[in-house]
């Protein structure tokens, strides 16, 4: 699917800022940016293409996931799990976790949150799994810092990105027991997402290759070279489609693996968190547009 410019979408604070994460929440058609260096959740509203609100109150915003008409953001600089009304915007609970906790995902019934904690030079990297009604939660040790993490279709397990090893760690939700490694042949996985008809991972390493992984064995299937150290990836069911965010030199890499083919289109420096919005509009949160540039399909 080419993609192609319609618009700019400024935020507040947003020139030459630093963000992270984007995602949409189809149930109340928003999207949720992650706006690090404020500390605050930026709400989109996609239908009128327009900035909504800022909410206040996110340490070093880092991941974020959203799911029918829940949103959960991981905070770096407090060490915490937020889980977010996407309607009303008020936070419903702030669960503690191991510091710089960084990805996210939730399962597909919306009763379990999982966060990923790098840690620091006193804590080793975690696994974290809640539930959210509750605040139940369980724990697992990580081999090496943790990037994306994405879930299975069927809610049963969790995969997720390790830099070093590079690899994909698999594990059942929600105790985290049952934990696999599925060794990369390119170093530094980074983004991730998940074809769940195909049952295919597709990681983006920072040695500059897209690998694709069967989900149900870990092996790694092929690959395609990319243009720079990836960061957020994303899987397009409607399309077939794998967006790479570049923030070096700047661009987004649509891999078609039915098609075996590569398109790419010019961003700007800087510009490598995205958020996907099916069937057919890519969100690159720019800081030299001080915004969102949205990208439509062709």
């Amino acid at each position: 699917m080419a993609l192609k410019p319609r618009g700019v979408i400024a935020i507040p604070d947003g020139l030459n800022s630093d963000f992270d994460h984007g995602a949409f929440d189809a149930k109340t058609r928003r999207v949720f940016i992650a706006h690090t260096a404020r500390g605050r959740l930026e709400v989109i509203d996609h239908d009128a293409s327009r900035h909504l609100a800022t909410l206040e109150g996110f340490p070093e915003a880092a991941g974020v996931v959203a799911h029918d008409g829940h949103v959960l953001v991981t905070n770096r600089g407090s060490a915490g799990l937020a889980w977010v009304d996407a309607a009303t915007l008020k936070t419903r609970a702030v669960f503690a976790t191991t510091p710089r906790p960084n990805g996210v995902a939730i399962t597909f019934d919306a009763k379990f949150g999982i966060a990923a904690c790098i840690g620091d030079a006193a804590h080793e990297p975690e696994l974290h799994a809640f539930e959210l009604a509750s605040g139940k939660q369980w724990r697992a040790k990580l081999p090496g810092r943790p990037r994306w993490c994405v879930v299975s279709a069927d809610d049963s397990r969790v995969y997720l990105a390790i830099r070093d090893p590079s690899m994909v760690l698999s594990a059942r939700l929600p105790d985290l027991e049952d934990v696999q490694h599925w060794r990369l042949p390119s170093g530094g996985a980074h983004g991730m997402d998940i074809d769940h008809a195909g049952n295919r991972l597709y990681v983006a390493c920072d040695d500059g290759a897209l690998v694709e992984v069967d989900a149900r064995t870990g092996k790694s299937l092929r690959q395609w070279p990319l243009d720079g150290g990836p960061d957020a990836t994303f899987f397009n069911p409607s399309s077939g489609c794998v967006h790479v965010a570049i923030g070096k030199p700047g661009l987004i890499q649509t891999i078609d693996p039915k098609a075996n083919a590569v398109t790419k289109i010019v961003t700007a420096a800087g510009a490598g968190t995205t958020a996907l919005v099916p069937p057919d509009r890519l969100y690159v949160i720019s800081p030299s547009h001080g915004g969102v540039l949205e990208l439509a399909g062709a």
